[in-house]
């Protein structure tokens, strides 16, 4: 059986409503075993067990979060020359943009030497104010949608041996 690591972290529940989506498309792949691990209990060996991953963030100020860049910071060297060849996608939930935290998990895959699984799947949630981009998240249907749409495929391309 495959693993599909799934490495997240949400502020506002914005993009744990996009895992739990990409979770529930990638569990209908029976032969895949589906791992969620949140950025900070994440560690290299999760990422040397499975042969997949997806990496989700909030988009902060035109970067990943934090804590995303810390499980990167944390496993980046334990792995190096490890896993490379092996697929990933990206989720991003911004508020107007998105593209500078997939750009930032783009080019670590890079060092990594992972191949993209698919493009990045960015939600903007048009949060602008101070207190919208506080405030809880509630994605869309249609973007919870892509999100289910991209576990699943990325679970069926283990499953196949796609990737």
């Amino acid at each position: 059986m495959k693993t599909l690591l799934v490495v997240w972290h949400s502020m506002t529940g914005g993009t744990q409503q996009m895992v739990q989506a990409a979770a529930a498309g990638a569990a209908a792949e029976a032969a895949v075993q589906l791992r969620l691990r949140h950025a900070s209990a994440a560690a290299a060996q999760d990422l040397l067990d499975a042969e997949a991953y997806l990496f989700a963030t909030p988009e902060n100020l035109a970067a990943m979060a934090g804590l995303m860049k810390d499980f990167f910071d944390r496993a980046y060297y334990p792995v190096l020359g490890r896993i490379e060849g092996r697929r990933y996608a990206t989720m991003v939930c911004a508020g107007s943009d998105g593209s500078g935290a997939a750009r930032q998990i783009e080019r670590i895959a890079t060092g990594w030497r992972l191949q993209p699984a698919a493009a990045p799947l960015i939600v903007c949630t048009r949060a602008q104010s101070p207190e919208a981009i506080a405030a809880p998240k509630h994605i869309a249907e249609g973007d919870l949608q892509r999100c289910r749409e991209l576990g699943a495929a990325v679970a069926a391309g283990l499953a196949l041996g796609v990737f």
